[in-house]
């Protein structure tokens, strides 16, 4: 089994901020090279922010790299009658809400992509409409899975 389960957009876009990381190299390698030649390591500035940015370069081609050697496509949980990664959940309670679950290399909150390890994920995962959850301490009944 994956390490980490992501949509086929979430793929795509892992795949482009790859390819950007990698062309970014070469110009970053040439601030460093420029900086360098600027004087005295220890109160450069300039190396120091450009050695920085090589080095969340590098982690974020190495992350990159990583979830993409150890991933699965998320099948919208296979059906609509629980709820696993993928699928979107309408909850009726106090207010409505409305999650998409996903692995937590996808979650964004403000976008609506809440993880299958967050509290409320977990307590999503295998449940089926009708049944009741608790989020933030209130009652809600799953209403709705696609």
């Amino acid at each position: 089994m994956a390490k980490y389960k992501i949509s086929e957009e979430k793929l795509a876009q892992l795949e482009a901020d790859l390819e950007a990381a990698v062309e970014a190299r070469k110009d970053i390698v040439e601030k460093v090279h420029v900086a360098r030649e600027l004087g005295d390591l220890k109160e450069n500035s300039e190396y120091h922010a450009a050695r920085d940015e090589q080095r969340l370069n590098e982690l974020k081609i190495e992350d990159t790299e990583e979830i993409l050697r150890d991933y699965e496509i998320a099948d919208k949980g296979g059906t609509n009658s629980t709820i696993d990664i993928g699928n979107n959940v309408k909850l009726k309670g106090p207010k409505a809400l409305e999650f998409k679950l996903v692995d937590s290399v996808e979650a964004n909150p403000t976008e609506g992509k809440i993880s299958d390890e967050s509290p409320i994920g977990q307590s999503l995962m295998g449940k089926k409409v009708g049944d009741e959850v608790e989020v933030g301490g209130k009652k809600y009944k799953i209403e709705d899975i696609s």
